[in-house]
Formats: structure tokens, C-alpha cells, sequence
């Protein structure tokens, strides 16, 4: 397996459209409404129809209310919340204000950030990265992914970390044309996809040995990212705890960084870090994944076995410890 450490840019579109708010519409002098709150329709929620017509876009819902409002009808739309499918029936209202038809919901299509590459094998032509699901920066729900690419990043600037205000790496998008490879899946785990083409940038010319989550250890160890532009760089820490999970749970491992270059230039861990891996004895261990908010020097990370198996890398096996035949 080939070590990432290179930022990324992802954009993905959701597998439907995502409900993250309420807003009253103005149909009279006395009266306002929200016709989707009014119905039962949630934050969170994910529409994937109206009167039948899959919806993969913003722009479609408002062509279809538009249609219901100008003839009278009731629209029928299917959504998803908490894993189940519902349905919920309601009228537009019209706003006299800006004279159209409405809602009275906010609805979002996609998300957009930067993150890590975590792996990659040209082999399989896969890919996994960030090392945490992506959430609905509204709602706190995971994005259901339809669609999604990755591209190269160029980090830009750095803003640090500081107790109790984690900071962030500021990058750009490089050659959106020239996609890296697909998204398919957005898992606890973090991104995972097909890779069309290798990334540039890599610090391994051959790939490496991964470690199983049985093979971790407390002690020290390195990570992989960009502090600047494109350059991938090796800078240590110090894995601190070791959580022996048997089946696949995020937060497998706590780190402190201890690189003082790093927290130079960084105070520690940073939004935009997470997916970067982490490397032990010359083995593939795992993925940074969140920071301490109160500590940003320290924060968690996840077993590379558990992001192999989401992204197929890994067939998923039964534990069998602890356990005696009778």
C-alpha cells in the first residue's frame, strides 16, 4: 500500500437533497408559512423525490414546485430519515414577495472541502482518504453520496491552532479537469473511491507493509502532510494509547505531535490534517482523524485495517478470540 499525505480537494453531490433548515414564506400581509415544516420535513433529511421524479439536483426541486403551484397540486415527496424511507405530501406557497413558488425550506446538493489522501493502490486503482465521514456542515448528518471526484490541492496558508480554537489549512483546487479519481463511498472511515491516476508528490517510490489494529503500539511514530504547496513531509509523534478493538470504531488511537517544526508551524493538529497517515516501523498504522478542541497538540486517530476494509481493499473477517470450542 502506498502512503498518501498529499491535501486533496473533494466535492461530492448527495444521493438526493438535503433538507438543513425552515424559512417562513410571506403569502399574505397577516400570514407566513413554511409549508415544509409544516408537513413533518426535518434538518436532516434527505429528499430522493418529488411525484416520482428522482432528484439529484437543487435546481430540479424548484422547477417541480414551480409546476405544483402553478397548477393547484398537491406534491408528494419521498425522503430518508435515520435509514428509512417516508413520504411527505404538501402544497408551495406562493411568496408575494419575490413571486415564485416555495417551500419554505433551505435544501443543499453538495459539500465541497479539503482533506488528506490517507492510501493509495494502483494495483486495485483504489483509494481512501480523511479518515471521518463527511457531514452536512448544517446538520450534522453524514452526506449520502451520489457522486464525487477528488482533486490535487495546493496549500496555501496555515492558520494555527490554539487551545480551544482549532485551526485550519487554507488551499486551492489544482486542475479540476484533471480528476484524481471518483467517490463512491463516505463511511466513519472516512472517503474511498477509484483512482484513476497516481498522485504526484508521493514520498514512496515502492509500497509498504500495513499494519493490522494488533499490531499498534504505544511509541513513537511519524505522519505524512503539507505545510506548504504540495510538498508531502514526515514529521513525528508520539502514539500515546492504543484502543484493542475487535470490530471496526473509530477514535482506535490517541497522538501527540511532538515534531516541534510542526508545532511551529501549525500549534498541532489542524482542520485540513485529517487523513493523513500515520506510519510506525515502517508500517501503514492508520489516519489522523480529529483534535483535541482543549489540546490541539494531541487528538485521535483510526486503524488503517478498518479504512482498507471500507474501501474493499480488505474483505471483512470474524474475530475469533476469546472464543472455545465445546
Amino acid at each position: 500500500m502506498y502512503p498518501g499525505g498529499q491535501t486533496i480537494g473533494v466535492k461530492v453531490k448527495s444521493a438526493g437533497v438535503l433538507v438543513v433548515g425552515h424559512h417562513l414564506v410571506e403569502v399574505s400581509q397577516q400570514t407566513k408559512l413554511s409549508p415544509g415544516e409544516n408537513s413533518g420535513l426535518l434538518p436532516g433529511d434527505l429528499m430522493v423525490s418529488i411525484d416520482g421524479v428522482r432528484l439529484d439536483e437543487v435546481r430540479k426541486v424548484a422547477d417541480l414546485v414551480k409546476r405544483a403551484g402553478d397548477s393547484g397540486r398537491e406534491l408528494t415527496i419521498r425522503y430518508i430519515r435515520e435509514g428509512r424511507e417516508r413520504t411527505a405530501k404538501l402544497k408551495p406557497a406562493y411568496d408575494r414577495n419575490d413571486n415564485v413558488w416555495r417551500l419554505g425550506l433551505f435544501i443543499r446538493d453538495s459539500a465541497a472541502g479539503v482533506g488528506t489522501l490517507t492510501f493509495y493502490a494502483p494495483n486495485q486503482g483504489v483509494y481512501g482518504a480523511l479518515g471521518h465521514v463527511i457531514t452536512d456542515m448544517n446538520t450534522g448528518t453524514p452526506i449520502v453520496v451520489g457522486s464525487g471526484h477528488i482533486v490535487e490541492s495546493s496549500v496555501t496558508s496555515i492558520s494555527k491552532s490554539q487551545d480551544g480554537d482549532p485551526g485550519e489549512k487554507r488551499a486551492h483546487f489544482l486542475k479540476e479537469s484533471q480528476v484524481l479519481g471518483n467517490v463512491e463511498s463516505n463511511t466513519d472511515f472516512g472517503i474511498f473511491g477509484k483512482m484513476g491516476r497516481n498522485p504526484d508528490h508521493s514520498l514512496y517510490n515502492e509500497p509498504i507493509p500495513v499494519a493490522m489494529s494488533s499490531e499498534v503500539k504505544e511509541g513513537p511514530a511519524q505522519i505524512l502532510t503539507v505545510l506548504e504547496g504540495q510538498r508531502v513531509e514526515r514529521f513525528n509523534v508520539e502514539i500515546i494509547h492504543v484502543a484493542r478493538q475487535q470490530q471496526p470504531a473509530t477514535k482506535g488511537m490517541v497522538l501527540r505531535i511532538t515534531d516541534p517544526r510542526l508545532i511551529d508551524k501549525t500549534g498541532g493538529i489542524v482542520q485540513g490534517m485529517s487523513g493523513s497517515p500515520i506510519v510506525q516501523n515502517g508500517k501503514l498504522v492508520g489516519a489522523v482523524t480529529h483534535v483535541f478542541v482543549n489540546d490541539p497538540k494531541s487528538g485521535y486517530g483510526c486503524f488503517i485495517e478498518w479504512m482498507l476494509k471500507d474501501s474493499g481493499v480488505v474483505q471483512p473477517y470474524s474475530f475469533q478470540s476469546n472464543l472455545k470450542a465445546v
